[in-house]
């Protein structure tokens, strides 16, 4: 046998490999989807649950969540959609599609995202016809990363009920305390909104608590200053005329 027949059939072995290989692996990827998509699923509700403080260790994560009723909001109009299914709508998604989301000036893009998605899904928690919270999605860049997260008010689309991100990539011991339950905590009855229906929540280095205004300041992240003020930038921009603002204004006022 000459070294050529023996060169071409090592060739030949190593591609009928390969293409084994890529057969096994995308099988594989097909087979894991669903179960891909339930895992993702199940960690939004659980993450929309945590934010609402609603307590979930060893329950029935979907039998909780199942409390909510999931709506689309378009965020320009302030009202809800019907157009668009919320079970199915992908917000992150929908923020790098042209067609579905609006690019930011840079007055506008407080929350350094570029580009605002036109429509968002927003989470109601009712009991006996009455409203008892409301869960929106947040996002905007930190130090290192974009945070992604849920900000639940009380029924008065004021108060703060919770705050929770699910995802960033923020400095462990630093920037990723916003993970930490004591922090987190801190927000809880806290009120977003001022006198004049201006957003004031802030953080600060300390919150003195006989200050008047304390009602509105919430700790800062120590030794993170630059994730902490995206975490003040991201709520002031979602709680603004350009995320939920106009939404909420419609809360509020009983108008949707």
């Amino acid at each position: 046998m000459s070294s050529n027949d023996s060169v071409q059939k090592t060739i030949k072995v190593a591609l009928l490999l390969c293409l084994v290989c890529s057969i096994v692996v995308s099988g594989a990827a097909v087979l894991l989807k669903p179960v891909q998509q339930a895992n993702k699923a199940l960690d939004r509700k659980t993450n929309i649950l945590a934010a609402a403080g609603i307590e979930t260790k060893g329950q029935d994560i979907d039998a909780l969540f199942h409390q909510f009723t999931p709506k689309v909001v378009d965020l320009d109009s302030g009202v809800y959609t019907t157009e668009i299914n919320a079970e199915t709508y992908d917000q992150r998604k929908a923020a790098k599609d042209p067609k579905l989301s609006d690019a930011l000036s840079d007055d506008q893009d407080i929350a350094s995202i570029n580009r605002r998605e036109r429509f968002a899904t927003v989470y109601l928690l009712e009991k006996e016809g009455q409203l008892e919270r409301v869960i929106i999605p947040v996002h905007g860049y930190g130090l290192w990363s974009t945070l992604y997260g849920f900000l639940a008010l009380e029924g008065d689309a004021n108060t703060v009920a919770g705050l929770g991100f699910y995802s960033h990539a923020e400095t462990p011991g630093l920037g990723g305390e916003v993970d930490n339950p004591r922090w987190k905590a801190k927000w809880v009855g806290k009120q977003v909104l001022g006198q004049q229906g201006q957003v004031q929540i802030e953080l600060v280095k300390s919150v003195d608590p006989n200050d008047p205004e304390a009602k509105h300041k919430v700790d800062a992240l120590s030794g993170a200053t630059l994730t902490s003020n995206g975490v003040e930038n991201l709520l002031h921009f979602w709680l603004g005329e350009k995320g939920f603002g106009p939404y909420l204004a419609n809360l509020r006022a009983g108008d949707v």
